[in-house]
């Protein structure tokens, strides 16, 4: 929002020194504004207008906005922080926690129970802020991290676990080199997981690389939304055992796939490998030479691999 102001308006140590009058389009009421400007939790910006301080006690609400940023941290902070985890510092530019976590705290002040999700985790300061919240307030937030560079393992899973169980290095016995400060851990725990191969290629076919069962399991959850187990998980399969997926709410799910070879839904195949009763089929394969009429009275649909097979 634009504003216009209509007297000069003078500013030392970033306060205003005399009264002025600011037009423009606001949201708030004078007396809004008047209440803000008494509890002092009011600033200017010519670009974006007027904006209300964050406040979470009674000693936030006599602090300037530099005050407040400067307790919020600085690069060089969060440089100090990595360094006291990892001893050397391993990634450049990280945030400092403490300036996310009073973000983190002051959106979900009134759910402790939320879930913060971070896209680009990086360093993993984000999980380090949520952690220590927690601790301090006794919250149960979660976090999920995603990172897709190759530090995701060495830095940003393994400062959520320094952070977790405590770091720095206590002083040895014969008095050795300047050690880092001891931090007691947060408590929590964490679980970590890497994605596999992509299911299909460039083409938008199967990437045949990947094992049959883990074709298997995506098709079944993407029909279901369950976990796949194997039908006769442990014992050789059959060879209908090799196609069928299993029941789930009445309906039987098939997979005739072979990766050197086009596979046919026909009669034939049909009486192969459907041996389970169901009061519906979804049965996938490269091509169906049944008729319309055939799978409709029977209550079967075909699907086409990969065509039909959904994508997340």
């Amino acid at each position: 929002m634009q504003l216009e102001f209509l007297e000069d308006v003078h500013i030392k140590n970033y306060r205003t020194l005399n009264e002025f009058s600011v037009k423009g389009n606001f949201r708030n009421k004078q007396q809004d504004f008047d209440k803000f400007c008494q509890e002092d939790l009011l600033f200017i910006t010519k670009n974006f207008g007027f904006r209300r301080l964050p406040t979470f006690d009674e000693q936030d609400k006599k602090k300037t906005v530099v005050d407040l940023l400067l307790d919020w941290g600085d690069n060089q902070d969060s440089d100090k922080e990595l360094q006291s985890i990892f001893i050397t510092k391993p990634f450049d530019y990280p945030k400092p926690s403490l300036l996310i976590s009073n973000l983190i705290k002051s959106v979900t002040y009134n759910n402790s129970n939320s879930i913060i999700l971070d896209s680009f985790a990086g360093s993993g300061t984000t999980a380090h802020a949520v952690l220590n919240l927690n601790k301090q307030d006794g919250g149960n937030r979660k976090f999920i991290l995603i990172e897709m560079e190759d530090y995701a393992e060495t830095i940003t899973a393994e400062r959520v676990k320094r952070v977790i169980n405590g770091y720095g290095i206590p002083p040895t016995p014969e008095g050795g080199a300047k050690s880092s400060k001891l931090v007691e851990g947060t408590g929590g725990n964490f679980d970590y997981y890497t994605l596999g191969e992509p299911l299909f290629d460039d083409n938008n076919n199967l990437n045949e690389t990947i094992a049959i069962e883990k074709i298997r399991e995506y098709v079944w959850f993407t029909e279901t939304r369950s976990s796949y187990s194997p039908p006769s998980e442990g014992c050789p399969p059959t060879a209908d055992e090799l196609v069928f997926l299993g029941n789930h709410n009445d309906t039987g799910y098939y997979f005739i796939y072979d990766k050197d070879n086009l596979t046919t839904l026909d009669y034939d195949s049909l009486a192969e490998y459907v041996q389970q009763k169901a009061e519906r089929y979804i049965i996938y394969a490269d091509n169906c030479l049944l008729p319309e009429t055939f799978l409709r009275e029977k209550n079967i649909e075909f699907k086409k691999i990969p065509r039909d097979i959904t994508r997340f």
